[in-house]
């Protein structure tokens, strides 16, 4: 069905108030055999509407990996101020890319038979944007199909925005190994010389900002401290960068942020176009974040099939843990009835997972517990569609990219 994210949005902000929201969320899917995943719409709305706030008029590139439901996706499109997928893989891009104008890749790539297609697709090179932090990565396109026989390919610079703190080192993600204003510049001159490549655009992905909540508890103030000190030398690097790429090439687009640094990044005037995704759904990891507060739109649900104990209600299925590293906080997070935790030497199961608190006493085969994921985008690779939920109706359900038959990654 078409998701429309402006039809209904009113100022109602239901999840506020944990036993109607869930009570209400039970009651649409009460019908449906589990394991259920549901999509609020109202919670949706909220979200896409509070980041164009938080966006300030800056484009929103959407990240398709932090969504993975094509519906989904659109809907958000549709909305002025969001402009472009971030797609993750080629083969995902070149699907998207059959019903969207322009795809940028974040991430490189060494799919051959995925390259092979892009270039010898007019329309595809036309639409999709590759990521390079290398030229091994042209040589490679090279090796697939020379120059003179294929389609210009489109190139983007995933240059390195990580923190090299003195005293401390490198803060943040391994991602490219260009860093420095002369080294991106030096790179962005060897892709020019090439032919067969037009470099359009520039990515920075500032993950120890974007990516690190700053209200998760103790630490907060070393948090804070750190991000301060990193946006201020990024904010100063940047500028440099695009203004040595812009006497290179001509860019279409510099592309930084995510949806923990949207104000932020918003704010840096090299910036043309900032990405976010995992903000439309927010998994429980994007709670610990002073700046905003997202309304808890994507969820699932689990049967209870046990209680070993009283005080322990046991649901099948459960261990659907999201990337990063191996930390409590990746774990899905029972929010509903209120008080579960997961068992410490036990933690979410692939087949089963057990809870224990006072109202797991109150739990009988058959009752249902509500989970949020910790990210976004990798609970869909655990279901084929997202039911719709409006207030306490099932309204349709959205195919997520496995129900579509796809599994990129």
């Amino acid at each position: 069905m078409t998701i429309d994210l402006l039809a209904g949005a009113d100022s109602a902000t239901p999840w506020t108030d944990p036993a109607a929201y869930w009570t209400s969320m039970g009651h649409a899917v009460e019908g449906l055999s589990g394991p259920v995943a549901a999509l609020n719409l109202a919670a949706l709305r909220y979200n896409a509407l509070d980041m164009l706030v938080r966006a300030a008029g800056v484009p929103i590139r959407v990240a398709s990996k932090s969504v993975r439901v094509r519906e989904v996706i659109d809907a958000a499109l549709a909305l002025p101020g969001y402009s472009g997928i971030l797609a993750f893989t080629l083969p995902e891009a070149l699907w998207l890319a059959e019903d969207h104008a322009d795809v940028v890749i974040g991430y490189p790539t060494a799919d051959r038979a995925a390259l092979a297609r892009l270039a010898t697709d007019e329309r595809a090179a036309a639409r999709v944007t590759l990521m390079v932090d290398d030229l091994s990565q042209l040589d490679l396109v090279d090796a697939v199909a020379a120059p003179a026989t294929r389609e210009t390919i489109r190139v983007a610079i995933d240059a390195d925005a990580s923190w090299r703190a003195p005293g401390l080192g490198h803060i943040g993600v391994r991602r490219s190994p260009v860093h420095e204003p002369g080294e991106v510049a030096s790179l962005a001159r060897a892709i020019a010389a090439r032919p067969g490549f037009r470099l359009v655009g520039l990515m920075m992905y500032e993950a120890q900002i974007a990516g690190q909540g700053d209200a998760t508890g103790a630490g907060d103030g070393v948090i804070r401290w750190m991000q301060r000190r990193s946006a201020q030398e990024l904010l100063d690097r940047r500028a440099a960068i695009v203004s040595g790429l812009r006497d290179i090439a001509a860019l279409e687009f510099v592309n930084a942020g995510g949806t923990g640094s949207l104000e932020l990044t918003a704010s840096d005037l090299a910036v043309t176009e900032l990405t976010a995704g995992s903000g439309l759904m927010a998994g429980h990891l994007f709670d610990g974040y002073r700046a905003f507060d997202p309304a808890p739109a994507a969820a699932f649900a689990l049967e209870v099939v046990r209680k070993p104990i009283p005080e322990i209600a046991t649901v099948l299925g459960g261990g659907w843990i999201a990337s990063g590293p191996p930390l409590a906080s990746r774990q899905p997070l029972p929010v509903w009835p209120a008080g579960l935790a997961t068992l410490p030497r036990e933690g979410a199961g692939e087949v089963q997972t057990p809870l224990r608190g006072e109202s797991a006493r109150t739990l009988t085969a058959g009752d249902r517990v509500w989970f949020r994921h910790a990210k976004s985008g990798e609970l869909a690779e655990r279901v084929d569609r997202y039911h719709l939920v409006e207030g306490e109706r099932l309204i349709g359900d959205a195919a997520t990219y496995r129900g579509e038959g796809k599994t990129f990654l």
